[in-house]
């Protein structure tokens, strides 16, 4: 059977215990679609479409299957449609190895010829959710954090849904991923479909509530969208979620070891780390699947677990990136193997970090850490060092500035944060100058703010720290203002510099 493509067909053709393989929990010829998805990325099909599936398996429920809507490009329906919305998730730990063919993804759809379809499904009674994963950059927000209106992809779909709330046809594609919800939304109202939950599971603080400010800004610029609003006021609800699991790029070699296990072609695949983790706030407007029973947080507050992961894991992450690129390891794995940089993260998170957090209900915050730091070490997760480096600019704040605020306002000086700081600033220099290179390449800085940081980072050494804790647009004013700060990362930056030199 190898070369054959993975559809229902050949899947009728496996034995049930294919070595190393799981076989779909549910039968995909009686799943019905219940949930649309918005981003049918890797990440998605790694995660909720998995919770989703392992839901409807635990309740004998065959009404899940999930309509999944990719943004830009048609490539996944490329993919994906050949083979009945099948596809695998090749599992790789640090040891072991394997697979599990996926069966709850039931229909794909590409807005750029499939909108209408879209809309329909949106609005039918038998569907109950949106789930969105269009990453932070596909939300189309302004500076100052509403929907950007000057986006033409966005004011496209509002010039849309404006015809469409005075009952027209507008026909057009859909181009954004806030205009298709948007437009999906007025169409359950006009059909009075009944209630609906949107889920958010973007990497975004407080999520839920961000998208429905979007939407409910967004509307503000539609004319006679009041009555939408007030629809979506009693109807709709947003609740909040965190996202957790590592899903590297797939790989050629990844498919043809999948095509081993499998004895056929996967076009579709996916990739992850064994950990996976959904934190749900428990607020839906109407029906949903028992994602509890497979394995997700239901809860009253996600807050507590999103700054959790935002100053434990993603903090951590920072600091090994930073420090990782500077000794030149070029993936994550091989930083944290470096005794010294994983005492630095340990000393962040156990000096500065723990402090600052109420360990969230069941939450071991220590043995967290742990589990991290080995996640970290697998180096079957790909994570560049690069990678994880960009757009440093945007993930200090919420990633360790939040930290370093709560600790200098209980009157410590926060020292281990300020070392994640300094090797930011080395290596924003670094990049600036030409000075680093990381597995025989030259990096440069990938960042949004790499001009006003360049100019920063340029300079006498011994002065850098103050240059770039004068960078408002990140530190603030009351950060570059706290003369402790100021002198911690002075020290620290010092120490990097003569470390290198």
């Amino acid at each position: 059977m190898t070369g054959s493509r993975l559809s229902r067909t050949t899947l009728a053709c496996l034995v049930p215990t294919l070595p190393g393989v799981r076989l779909p929990a549910v039968d995909p010829a009686e799943v019905t679609v219940g949930l649309v998805h918005l981003g049918l990325g890797a990440f998605h099909r790694a995660h909720q479409a998995v919770f989703t599936e392992d839901a409807a398996a635990a309740t004998g429920e065959n009404g899940w299957g999930i309509l999944g809507v990719t943004q830009r490009s048609a490539r996944v329906v490329e993919q994906l449609a050949p083979q009945d919305g099948l596809y695998g998730v090749l599992t790789k730990g640090t040891d072991e190895t394997s697979l599990r063919l996926v069966g709850s993804l039931r229909d794909v759809a590409f807005p750029g010829t499939d909108t209408a379809r879209v809309l329909t499904t949106i609005a039918a009674p038998t569907t109950h959710l949106v789930t969105l994963t269009v990453t932070e950059k596909g939300y189309r927000r302004a500076a100052d954090g509403g929907p950007d209106l000057t986006d033409p992809d966005l004011a496209a779909d509002l010039a849309a849904l404006a015809v469409e709330v005075r009952g027209g046809r507008a026909g057009a594609p859909a181009r954004s991923p806030l205009g298709l919800l948007l437009r999906g939304l007025a169409a359950r109202e006009r059909a009075d479909a009944g209630p609906l939950t949107v889920v958010c599971c973007d990497n975004l603080a407080n999520n839920g509530a961000v998208l429905a400010a979007l939407v409910g800004a967004a509307l503000d610029a539609v004319p006679d969208g009041a009555r939408l609003r007030e629809w979506i006021d009693a109807s709709v609800r947003f609740p909040g979620t965190m996202v957790d699991r590592i899903v590297p790029a797939t790989t050629d070699a990844h498919r043809a070891e999948a095509a081993v296990l499998l004895g056929l072609t996967d076009a579709g695949l996916v990739v992850g780390e064994p950990f996976t983790q959904w934190v749900i706030e428990d607020d839906f407007a109407g029906r949903r699947p028992a994602w509890e029973r497979a394995g997700a947080t239901l809860t009253s507050d996600v807050a507590p677990y999103e700054r959790a992961k935002l100053r434990v894991l993603n903090a951590s992450h920072s600091t090994l990136a930073y420090l990782g690129a500077l000794r030149g390891y070029a993936t994550i794995a091989q930083a944290v193997a470096d005794p010294d940089l994983a005492a630095a993260v340990r000393a962040l998170v156990d000096e500065d970090v723990l402090p600052t957090l109420v360990a969230p209900d069941g939450m071991d915050l220590a043995r967290y850490r742990d589990d991290v730091l080995e996640r970290f070490a697998n180096p079957n997760t790909g994570h560049t060092t690069v990678q994880v480096a960009m757009d440093g600019s945007q993930k200090l704040s919420p990633r360790l500035l939040g930290t370093v605020r709560d600790r200098l306002a209980e009157g410590a000086v926060p020292t281990a944060a300020a070392l994640t700081v300094a090797a930011w600033m080395a290596y924003v220099r670094a990049t600036t100058q030409g000075e680093l290179v990381v597995d025989g390449r030259r990096i440069a800085l990938d960042d949004p703010l790499a001009p006003a940081l360049a100019a920063a980072a340029s300079g006498p050494l011994d002065t850098l720290a103050d240059r770039m804790l004068d960078v408002g647009a990140v530190f603030g004013d009351d950060l570059g203002d706290s003369a402790a700060f100021r002198s911690a990362v002075r020290a620290a930056v010092a120490n990097l510099v003569n470390a290198r030199v």
